[in-house]
């Protein structure tokens, strides 16, 4: 088993080289940025995925001990959401994970949140992104999990890009606990 900083160094090295580029883009939040991070680059694989469970996992732990689920908005933090919940099992403290639509399902129960029924009302739960900008993402995967009952303990990145989503994160009442900031891919 390797410790938590040598896994945290092996992510940022797999971020760095997979998901981090330099070049204009245009963010979901409508911003213009001379940099963009896609972790699902390196959360889809293997190695990724155990580095994102076991740190992101840690993070919970410690920072919301008594979450039951962790889970997000889609797709960014399906990949998250599950690493943690399949590490937790492995770990023998088992997490289970939860994904929060855009928009209700379409067809039948019309539902919110994938992963509900294993939820008791007024579970208490972590909210996962992958990298928070605006944090408008994140608000609303918080939103969401409210209004369908649960108790939201904090929320959790990989990436804060230091552009105001930590300050409107912890103005909603929130914590946010993120793994790396802007700062360790652009000094």
């Amino acid at each position: 088993m390797t410790s938590a900083s040598s896994d945290r160094d092996r992510l940022l090295r797999l971020l760095t080289e997979r998901s981090f580029e330099r070049r204009k883009v245009v963010l979901s939040s409508g911003k213009e940025s001379d940099f963009y991070i896609d972790c699902k680059r390196t959360a889809l694989l293997a190695e990724g995925h155990y580095l994102i469970g076991r740190l992101l996992l840690e993070a919970v732990r410690r920072e919301a001990p008594s979450a039951v689920a962790v889970g997000g908005l889609t797709l960014g933090a399906d990949p998250l959401a599950s690493a943690v919940s399949l590490t937790s099992y492995l770990a023998q403290t088992p997490l289970h994970a939860f994904i929060v639509r855009k928009e209700p399902k379409g067809h039948g129960t019309g539902q919110w949140i994938e992963g509900m029924k294993a939820l008791a009302p007024g579970a208490p739960v972590a909210i996962l992104e992958d990298v928070v900008t605006t944090g408008a993402s994140t608000l609303k995967a918080i939103e969401r999990a409210r209004l369908e009952g649960l108790e939201v303990l904090g929320a959790f990145a990989l990436v804060d890009r230091l552009e105001g989503g930590r300050e409107a994160v912890e103005a909603s009442g929130h914590r946010l606990f993120t793994l790396f900031t802007r700062e360790d891919f652009i000094p």
